[in-house]
């Protein structure tokens, strides 16, 4: 079997950068990215070419545009080498400060966090614009100082106050860094050269961004991160989808492909014909899921067996990243006597950012465009004929080109069938911060999606009202997107599925993208996010995955343990306000299993008898401050994981959990590890697991026995401390923690924050202190 040191799957904004420093770094490296690669000038254009640019290999569609059409919500990514790159709008924002929100409540529940901050990122974000190549839309220039639309935007901002910017554009303007700008000039190359081999040129304001540009001015990551990537080495392989993934025995994993095999011409029908080879199989020391939200969040799922233990988190957090999209219909400039030409320039030159509200919801608002071509369909769609179906056709099949939108076929070519989407029109692309709480999950094998906008509403609401503004500035006709009638969610911007967080209990990878309890298994694309990024997220994305990389090689092996970023406490309802600061926290795993006597009230009676059912429970422990848990008489920590019971329905998430260590008994040689589980059942009748491991002075023999056993009653209710004499027991057993489980443990710890090995060796030293205070000999004994 074939084995390198790192397999990389996908090639956008998460996996280009991972490509690039790993193999910087002297790793042997290989790119997994489903899709072609797309040279300047191979980029479709004409009617037939558009009409095969979707992703369905089924169906022998092979394009960039894969469209999501879930049950709420609908989506459009890209399928090629250099992944959202290829037909992203070029904007490259930083995410706010402010935006870096911490522990906001979600109305479903749960939180926002974010375990990074702005200061975390601004030298990884420095880093992806030296490396892309960055520069604000040229308008003092002569030759882009007409954009009508630019200039439109910038003259209604400052009529209403409104915070209005040139954003930083990844396109190339000039021909060299600091040379003057010019139209259609031909573009110096790199060292490390161009992956396609073939001539750029500058920006020629054309409209066609979302298309692919056939100039190569757009400096997408094929043109930058993964031609670097491949100067150094990586192996990029196109037409390579991965469908599964798992852990190796003795560390590292397997990644099963299959290889596309395209037809050769598009009237190549031949249905007999092996469209894919495989599945083939390459084995790694790191593994960089980074698919897209809907790729990584979907493998995840798929394979989940094959990773026992992993958050529960995944598929939680999804959002759209506040998109909207409306249309300024018959709009002028701010004298009113000149139309907007919305298809000059790039697809998006200016932004609008709206103050934040007073739910922290902010918002941008960017000036759209489309491909000049398609103010001649404007015309073609109210012919007869072949020329009438050519042009619906076509339209048809742009789904989301000029609205980033995907079921919105019929009702985008009847507005253009009546010219309201030709040089009279602007499209505004709203995007912030939305309510991150959809659910990605499987449904008959395959991804979907459960989330609507009904959260966000004062979000949207506010944003389209600062639309109508803007509007009436500009003489304009507001109008929703076909989709908002129906208040359906469209995004080109999904996120979340496999958040980050400071433990498993938060998020599915920590906050250097690596998955808990996983070495060496990363995700570093749009899944990781634990929230919206609010700005256009394609920067932050780049960001997290330098990020991750930094420090990936700053880690010796997959397996090695390390020090990551200090994290702040997971409070809730009822726990004392957190104490902010430099602080080291710590959390590990522990699994237990036995039996639950239905009936029974005392879990010494009969202990270990298989009577009633199996239970078994598996814990993230977390000391939020480790300092803190061990001057605290009480030393609780945080409780989070599953049990799985059939008295209970089988397995329910812990709700709320608590764990005690050592915690003072009724005598000097005595202590109690306690736990509090609070669940529902599968008829949602609340739970609680209460429990206790006895340990007591006796000989040596009994510390196994002692650690290893815990007591537990089944109670009614959610049941806080001090109230299991009042409440109804409905089953008592014990449980147990096999030599197996043990090991498995130890292998768990991890620490956050200053100082970790150190923290780590305090925790030792006070666990192993208490034992030997309990069990050492005594005089007389």
């Amino acid at each position: 079997m074939e084995h390198v040191d790192a397999v990389v799957v996908g090639s956008g904004f998460g996996g280009a950068v991972a490509a690039y420093r790993l193999a910087d770094a002297g790793l042997s490296v290989v790119v997994l990215e489903r899709g072609r690669p797309y040279p300047p000038g191979d980029f479709p254009r004409g009617p037939a070419q558009l009409a095969r640019a979707f992703w369905d290999p089924s169906e022998s569609l092979y394009g960039m545009y894969d469209v999501w059409s879930f049950r709420d919500c609908d989506s459009v990514v890209s399928s090629g080498l250099g992944g959202g790159s290829l037909i992203y709008a070029n904007v490259l924002l930083r995410k706010d400060e402010d935006w870096f929100v911490h522990e906001e409540s979600l109305p479903k529940g749960g939180y926002e966090s974010w375990p990074v901050s702005r200061a975390e990122l601004d030298a990884h974000y420095d880093a992806v614009e030296q490396m892309i190549g960055v520069s604000p839309y040229p308008l003092g220039h002569p030759a882009f100082g007409d954009t009508l639309k630019t200039l439109a935007m910038r003259d209604a901002a400052a009529e209403l106050g409104l915070d209005w910017r040139l954003p930083p554009l990844a396109v190339s303007f000039a021909p060299s860094r600091g040379a003057e700008p010019g139209l259609g000039l031909p573009i110096a190359e790199p060292e490390y050269g161009n992956v396609h081999g073939r001539v750029r040129r500058t920006c020629r304001q054309c409209g066609e961004c979302d298309l692919g540009c056939n100039d190569g001015a757009k400096n997408s990551l094929d043109h930058t991160y993964l031609s670097a990537a491949r100067r150094r080495g990586a192996d990029l392989r196109t037409l390579h989808q991965v469908r599964a993934v798992r852990p190796r025995v003795g560390g590292g994993y397997d990644v099963e492909y299959v290889e596309h095999m395209p037809p050769v011409s598009p009237d190549d029908d031949d249905r007999r014909r092996p469209r894919w080879t495989g599945p083939h199989t390459i084995s790694c020391d790191r593994l960089v899921l980074a698919a897209g939200t809907y790729g990584t969040t979907h493998l995840l799922l798929k394979n989940r067996a094959a990773f026992p233990g992993l958050s529960r988190a995944l598929g939680t957090r999804f959002s759209g990243n506040g998109d909207l999209l409306a249309f300024l219909l018959r709009a002028t400039d701010r004298s009113r006597t000149r139309p907007i030409q919305a298809s000059r320039g790039p697809v998006i030159t200016s932004a609008i950012r709206l103050e934040d509200g007073p739910d922290g919801r902010g918002a941008y608002i960017e000036e759209g465009g489309y491909p000049a071509f398609v103010d001649y369909l404007v015309e073609a769609a109210d012919l007869g004929g072949e020329a009438g179906r050519a042009g619906r056709f076509l339209l048809e099949r742009l789904r989301g080109l000029v609205t980033h939108d995907t079921n919105l076929s019929a009702e985008i070519a009847g507005l253009l069938g009546r010219g309201e989407l030709s040089g009279t029109s602007l499209p505004l692309l709203g995007m912030g911060r939305d309510v991150p709480d959809g659910e990605l999950r499987l449904r008959d094998g395959r991804l979907d999606v459960v989330w609507t906008a009904e959260t966000s509403d004062a979000y949207y609401e506010r944003l389209r009202a600062t639309m109508r503004r803007i509007g009436h500035v500009l003489g304009a006709e507001y109008a929703d997107s076909p989709s908002w009638w129906r208040k359906r969610v469209m995004t080109v911007h999904p996120l979340g599925g496999a958040p980050m967080g400071r433990h498993p209990g938060e998020g599915v990878c920590d906050p250097y993208g690596e998955v808990f309890g996983f070495p060496g298994l990363y995700v570093a694309d749009g899944a990781a996010m634990p929230g919206p990024v609010g700005a256009n997220p394609a920067l932050t994305i780049a960001a997290l995955s330098d990020r991750m990389c930094t420090r990936m090689l700053e880690t010796p092996t997959p397996t090695a343990a390390r020090v990551t970023a200090a994290p702040e406490p997971v409070a809730g309802p009822d726990d004392p306000p957190p104490v902010f600061g430099e602080r080291t926290s710590l959390w590990f795993v522990e699994e237990m299993r036995g039996f639950l006597g239905v009936g029974r009230t005392d879990p010494r009676s009969r202990m270990g008898t298989p009577e009633g059912g199996h239970v078994t429970f598996r814990l993230t422990i977390t000391v939020d401050d480790i300092a803190a848990f061990l001057g605290d008489p009480g030393h609780r920590a945080r409780a989070e994981g599953w049990i799985d019971t059939a008295v209970c329905g089988g397995r329910r998430p812990i709700a709320r959990g608590w764990f005690n260590l050592f915690v003072p008994g009724e005598a000097p040689d005595r202590r109690r590890m306690n736990y509090r589980l609070h669940f529902w059942d599968a008829d949602n009748r609340p739970r609680t697991l209460s429990g206790y491991k006895d340990v007591h002075h006796g000989p040596p023999t009994r510390l196994w026995l002692d650690t290893s056993t815990l007591y537990a009653r089944l109670l009614e209710g959610h049941v806080d401390e001090g109230g299991d004499d009042d409440a109804k027991v409905v089953a008592a057993g014990t449980l147990h923690i096999l030599p197996s489980d043990l090991a498995r443990m130890l292998t768990t710890f991890r620490t956050a924050g200053p100082d970790g090995t150190g923290a780590l060796t305090r925790f030792c030293g006070f666990f192993l202190g208490e034992l030997w205070d309990i069990y050492r000999p005594r005089q007389g004994s």
